[in-house]
């Protein structure tokens, strides 16, 4: 596997766990799920142009 796509699986696992339905991040709104949600856009980007 290549750090790339270790990176993907590690960001949308993250993403599922800032989610807001989960009891432990009710309170924090949707700010965690869309920062990780850019971040998540950013790396997929990066791996089609393969410069990642």
């Amino acid at each position: 596997m290549s750090l790339g796509t270790i990176l993907l699986i590690v960001l949308i696992l993250l993403l599922v766990g800032a989610l807001p339905t989960w009891p432990h991040s009710s309170n924090w709104g949707y700010g965690p799920t869309s920062v990780l949600g850019v971040v998540l856009l950013i790396v997929v980007i990066l791996l089609l142009m393969g410069r990642l």
